[in-house]
């Protein structure tokens, strides 16, 4: 048996198959770039990133609305000012004005406060003027100061929101009462 070897200096001629790889590949990354352009400049992606950034950052600031260490005056008092780093509008008003007889009331209980939000929804978003309205149910694990045992409230909460400089703020709470049913 005698095998073929290869003599060198000859050229192996292209064939149209190779031009076709060729160009067939030039097409489909020429379509993925098209494509990704569209994508990146569509409103329906920019509307998800907004609602996506309202929402967590709704959550976050939730959570930091009802939460507090009351164990002295100092922890207190970076506390609320969470409280009002997290508000916009009405709701700031309102936690500065009544911010010295917060303080006061919440020293006094000694009472800690940890929230988690364990539920939250946009309900509706208007990116166009920076307003959101979020629903939520928050879990807060309350600690008296001395004695007693910790325990746990669950809290549904309507919020709104405004987008400020600093990102999307609560400008209005209000408690809600838990669904019907029995």
């Amino acid at each position: 048996m005698r095998l073929r070897t290869k003599r060198r200096g000859t050229r192996r001629p292209r064939s149209l198959g190779g031009w076709a790889v060729l160009l067939a590949a030039a097409l489909v990354c020429g379509l993925g770039a098209w494509s990704y352009a569209q994508a990146r400049g569509d409103r329906t992606l920019a509307h998800a990133k907004a609602r996506d950034t309202a929402l967590a950052q709704g959550k976050r600031h939730l959570a930091t609305l009802n939460s507090l260490d009351g164990k002295d005056t100092t922890s207190v008092s970076t506390g609320l000012r969470a409280w009002r780093d997290s508000s916009t509008g009405p709701l700031h008003d309102q936690l500065e004005r009544t911010s010295a007889a917060d303080a006061k009331a919440l020293t006094r209980s000694g009472e800690t406060a940890r929230a988690k939000v364990t539920s939250a929804a946009l309900t509706a978003l208007d990116d166009r003027t920076g307003t959101a309205e979020l629903i939520a149910t928050v879990d807060v694990q309350v600690t008296p100061r001395a004695g007693g045992a910790p325990g746990t409230q669950r809290k549904r909460f309507t919020a709104t929101l405004a987008r400020t400089g600093d990102g999307w703020k609560v400008k209005a709470l209000t408690a809600t009462a838990a669904g019907g049913g029995g």
